[in-house]
């Protein structure tokens, strides 16, 4: 299908072209022998040129023009070259605006090269005029459609970023309670292990340790008691978590395990909040508390400095005290430092940790400061944004002024001696007027209305000039070729606009307002057509009314069209969006349930025996139990782990699954088929032949390319196509915006280069991967039926 778009516009060009070769088509005087083999030798290379207009638009351009040159030297009267102005277009759709500009300004040097070479120095004001007309038309008509498709690109990521967002929901959930839990486990399990073995360790020496281990094992075993029943509350509630942290909940986190017996220095701003507070929160609740678990009774320092928009938080600890107990093994959830660097990376900064000068630990995170102060966006910002809108709307509006301004200045020294020629002065008053009405145009997208408005304003002038200066009443001619600004304004109206209620009524005005200002000029001077102004005023509004209406209806037509169109897009975007956060929201959900249930069963009942025991003065059954709770507590973390990374998945899975082997390209078929089964058009050519042979790794990267492709979320009709030449698999897959960009166009970018392979991924929304065959297996065995068939 690609193909095909690329070639049928240059060959119905090239078709064209030559049926003027044909006697009565074209001019009267037809190319000899050497300028027919020259003409086909022009279309041959403007054609293949064309071909490659979307792969290399600027060489397509290049090539156009020399085929331009060639075809005006064999056939200056019969050759169009039209394949130039669609060679821009594509300049201009495929490239930046800056290399649009040069390309413009080469094909009208070109071709006013041309014209002075065959009219000599006096070339025409009509031709130049015409040409760049012409030219900058196309550029405008292609940016605007780079606007459209960059639009589109950018619907895609979003869509692709909810669509992996909806895929990898489960996963963000279970990290993100692995890390809550992990923090409840760290601050108030651990600090209780270390408190009671302290105290079972020094009981002979020091005994009333061991009454302020168990008040402290109660106190704190109530607490983390509270705060499970509140997780688990929160966790079945479909609301995320509430406020987050700030400074002064750091502060108290950081003067509680300053009450645990060991000195703590705190420097931090006092207006910390947000994203970043509940990030540094987290970061210093486990850094503190490995402290506590791997050097009890060091000195421990968190400082945290705001400085260019980043918080910069530091914790750091002295080295461990040589009396200090150092067998801790088991208490720790296993993901410390990986948790702290998973906080930070989810607030958008980056944590280090590590050995400290002085031989304790240190950790540094740099946070963005979402909570200090923003400034407004500068001139680069606003040029930025502007900078799309540069070409397209400046280039309807310079056509719509420069023709009827070309014709004025031509056209006039023709008129009959009766009539008034128009002097220098005249000639500048209605180029004045002529730029002055379609000036407003520059501002028909962002103020379609008003834009309206202001061209039928300016269409008054007319009469006004026509009475004033006096100007010859035949001016209105050129008002009537700059009719097309009232055509461009009512187009933006409908398609820009608020919809039919306001456009129909919007025609309507335009009809009749410039019938009235072409009648109106007319007869300005008191005559009109020659004969005494009377009721001939009225029959004339009425006939160019009756003109008109047809041709704005139309206009207005179109420009309905595409606004439902473009809102239907939009709005199926939308829903694709809502649809994706809302099955995201309820894969999160689903999880909080699931750990709810599990969290009551094995961990809270453990840490409700630990405050009873304590009460009971039990201190050795208070340590076991606190272990045992920290120990469940650790499962739950790893099993958490487990499932949520991708390498381990499979030991979530049921056993059969595990057994099954890897699909092959062979599957692609039973692939396909699901999708169509579940109302997805999908169509695969090209096995079982391109799939003969191939190494086993082959057969896999091409199921999980094609598989990774097609699952990106589109829900449209897609094509796959698997071609195999010189040593080389080709796969094709069309139909699949989503999969060209976010998360799975990275994806396969890293599945082609771990199979050395190529890969294309076109804005249209196709995929197209090139993968070496690998080496044919020795002796060739058929391939094993697949489990999933």
């Amino acid at each position: 299908m690609e193909t095909i778009r690329n070639w049928l516009l240059p060959l119905v060009l090239a078709a064209g072209q030559s049926a003027l070769l044909w006697p009565g088509l074209g001019p009267d005087q037809a190319p000899g022998l050497p300028g027919l083999i020259g003409v086909v030798c022009a279309l041959s290379v403007e054609t293949a040129a064309l071909g490659r207009r979307r792969q290399a638009p600027v060489r397509a351009l290049a090539g156009t023009l020399c085929a331009y040159v060639l075809g005006l030297a064999v056939w200056p009267d019969g050759y169009l070259g039209l394949g130039t102005l669609v060679a821009l277009f594509s300049v201009a759709v495929r490239c930046p605006v800056p290399v649009t500009v040069r390309a413009v300004a080469g094909a009208v040097g070109v071709e006013w090269l041309l014209a002075a070479v065959q009219e000599g120095l006096r070339i025409s004001l009509l031709t130049m005029a015409t040409a760049l007309s012409a030219y900058i038309l196309c550029a405008g008509l292609g940016e605007a459609r780079r606007q459209w498709l960059g639009g589109r690109l950018t619907a895609a990521r979003r869509l692709a970023g909810a669509e992996h967002a909806r895929r990898t929901a489960g996963d963000h959930e279970r990290r993100r309670l692995a890390r809550e839990l992990h923090d409840v486990s760290a601050h108030h399990l651990t600090s209780v292990v270390v408190t009671v073995d302290a105290a079972r360790r020094l009981k002979d020496s020091r005994p009333e340790l061991a009454a302020e281990a168990l008040s402290f094992a109660r106190r704190t075993g109530t607490e983390t008691v509270a705060a499970l029943q509140r997780l688990v509350g929160l966790l079945r509630d479909t609301d995320r978590p509430g406020p987050g942290a700030t400074s002064a909940e750091i502060e108290e986190l950081v003067a509680g395990f300053g009450r645990l017996g060991r000195p703590v220095a705190a420097h931090l701003p006092g207006d910390l909040s947000g994203p970043a507070a509940e990030a540094i929160h987290g970061i210093v609740r486990e850094a503190l508390t490995n402290a506590l678990r791997h050097a009890p009774g060091a000195a421990a320092r968190v400082l945290v400095h705001r400085a260019d928009g980043l918080l910069e938080l530091t914790v750091e600890n002295a080295p461990p005290r040589a009396f200090a107990p150092q067998d801790t093994g088991g208490l720790g959830g296993g993901r410390g430092v990986a948790g702290m660097r998973e906080r930070a990376a989810s607030a958008g900064g980056e944590l280090t940790a590590g050995p400290g000068p002085d031989g304790g630990w240190l950790v540094r995170a740099t946070l963005p400061d979402t909570a200090g102060p923003r400034h407004p966006p500068g001139p680069e910002w606003r040029r930025d944004v502007l900078r799309e809108q540069r070409l397209a709307d400046p280039a309807l509006a310079l056509t719509a002024m420069i023709l009827p301004v070309v014709t004025a200045f031509v056209t006039t020294e023709d008129w009959p001696e009766p009539t008034r020629r128009a002097s220098g002065a005249d000639l500048l008053v209605v180029t004045a007027l002529l730029v002055l009405h379609a000036l407003p145009l520059m501002w028909r997208r962002r103020a379609p209305v008003v834009s309206f408005v202001a061209v039928l304003a300016t269409a008054w002038l007319w009469p006004v000039a026509v009475a004033v200066v006096p100007l010859p009443s035949r001016v209105s001619q050129f008002l009537a070729g700059g009719t097309l600004v009232e055509m461009l304004a009512l187009y933006a109206v409908a398609a820009y606009g608020q919809g039919p209620s306001r456009t129909w009524p919007a025609a309507i005005a335009g009809t009749f307002g410039t019938a009235s200002v072409l009648t109106a000029t007319a007869s300005a001077d008191g005559a009109l057509e020659g004969e005494p102004v009377g009721g001939g005023v009225v029959v004339m509004v009425i006939v160019l009314c009756v003109l008109l209406t047809p041709l704005l209806a139309a206009v207005c037509g179109a420009g309905l069209v595409v606004r439902r169109r473009r809102l239907r897009m939009l709005a199926s975007d939308d829903f694709a969006l809502a649809s994706s956060m809302w099955h995201a929201e309820r894969a999160a959900e689903a999880e909080r349930h699931r750990l709810a249930v599990t969290l009551r069963e094995a961990v809270l009942h453990h840490t409700a025996s630990l405050v009873d025991l304590a009460g009971q003065g039990r201190l050795d059954d208070v340590a076991a139990t606190a272990r045992a709770a920290l120990a469940a507590m650790r499962d739950m973390l790893h099993s958490l782990d487990d499932c949520a990374d991708p390498a381990d998945r499979l030991a979530c899975a049921d056993p059969a699954d595990r057994l099954a082997p890897s699909p092959t390209a062979a599957d692609l078929d039973t692939l396909c088929r699901a999708l169509g089964a579940a109302g997805r058009d999908v169509r695969l050519r090209g096995l079982p032949e391109a799939a003969r042979g191939l190494a086993p790794s082959v057969h896999v990267a091409t199921y999980r390319i094609v598989e990774a492709a097609l699952g990106a979320g589109d829900h449209g009709p897609a094509r796959v196509s698997l071609r195999r030449r010189r040593g080389t698999v080709h796969i094709t897959v069309t139909g699949v915006p989503l999969a060209v960009v976010g998360p799975v166009a990275e994806r396969l970018r890293v599945q082609v280069a771990a199979g050395e392979g190529h890969i294309a991924l076109e804005p249209a929304g196709n995929v197209r991967v090139s993968l070496p065959a690998g080496p044919v297996p020795a002796p060739v065995q058929e391939v094993s039926p697949s489990p999933y068939a």
